[in-house]
């Protein structure tokens, strides 16, 4: 089996492409080689027992996104995209990447041609909805994006439905939660302080919190993100149906829950070192984003998450991420 992984310089796509090269398989089939692409070069492991390749580059380029296809990968793991807060700021850029580079993947498939049919794994984001919500967001929800990313993700949603449709992909979307922990340095993701407050008072630095304490928002590990990746690229999608895009499980909390769980994991001297610190760009664009799911759909299709609580979202950080200890 040929995997080709885009965005595997990004944080999820580093870890899906080492729990790739640690199991050597997906599902049933053994993997023989790797590609891994992104816009810097991606790290390539220095011993892997299948063949790696790395692919430096913009796949949002003419003839770009059909370099990447003429090896025919099996599996596609579309992780590339241009994060919320850039693209809101960037228009342009956002959907170029976002949309245009998408199209040009896709279209790049449906030229192969010859019964070429890859499964492709699709991450979309909860900003394909929009305000106002409901308690919690079901299934059956309506998409009315508020923001530029949202809108984009949206599109991408419909395009990757069709060309399942019409047989030119085996196409699935999960639209991920905000992913909590995130390692690594902040980025420009609108919802990167929910990670912040958390990620660097456990590693003994201050920390900026730009939104009030009752902002709620759906949560999941780099953990989970990475199993249901691996889960929508091994599943059978004829009990997916037609509806290719669906909303992955998490958990809901305020960011006061989040600084409780802080406080009950690492203790108050950790949880001192957030500073609130209001931004109303910021705010701007987390006021138009969901607070909770039902993902009764994910959920009835194997869809698992690794943690239970936000207690576990931040006891797994400190387990992946600081070797099982923090500064206090």
């Amino acid at each position: 089996m040929h995997i080709l992984v885009l965005g595997a310089a990004g944080m999820v796509g580093r870890k899906l492409c080492d729990r790739l090269l640690r199991d050597g398989r997906l599902g049933q089939a053994e993997i023989s080689r790797l590609t891994m692409h992104d816009v810097v070069a991606p790290k390539k492991p220095e011993k892997a027992a299948i063949l790696v390749e790395t692919v430096e580059g913009d796949f949002a380029v003419a003839g770009a996104a059909e370099t990447l296809i003429a090896g025919r990968p099996d599996v596609i793991f579309h992780l590339a995209a241009i994060v919320s807060g850039e693209a809101e700021l960037d228009f342009d850029k956002g959907y170029r990447i976002n949309l245009d580079g998408t199209r040009m993947l896709l279209d790049a498939i449906r030229k192969v041609g010859d019964g070429y049919r890859p499964r492709f794994v699709f991450t979309s984001s909860i900003a394909v909805f929009g305000a106002p919500f409901p308690e919690a967001i079901g299934d059956e929800f309506f998409n009315t994006p508020l923001l530029s990313y949202g809108t984009q993700k949206a599109i991408d949603e419909l395009l990757l439905a069709d060309y399942s449709r019409r047989g030119f992909i085996d196409g699935i979307g999960i639209r991920l939660p905000t992913i909590c922990i995130r390692p690594g340095l902040p980025n420009k993701a609108a919802s990167g302080f929910f990670s912040n407050i958390l990620r660097e008072p456990l590693a003994g630095k201050e920390a900026i919190l730009p939104a009030p304490e009752t902002v709620r928002h759906w949560h999941a590990t780099p953990r989970s993100a990475v199993g249901f990746l691996v889960h929508a690229g091994t599943m059978d999608l004829v009990a997916v149906g037609p509806r290719r895009n669906l909303t992955m499980p998490g958990l809901s909390a305020t960011v006061g829950e989040q600084i409780a769980a802080l406080k009950r994991v690492a203790g108050e001297k950790v949880a001192a070192r957030i500073k609130h610190e209001p931004d109303p760009f910021i705010m701007s664009i987390v006021d138009g984003w969901p607070r909770n799911f039902e993902a009764r759909r994910a959920r009835a299709l194997g869809f698992t998450t690794a943690e239970k609580s936000f207690d576990d979202i931040i006891r797994i950080h400190i387990e992946d991420e600081l070797n099982g200890a923090f500064v206090n």
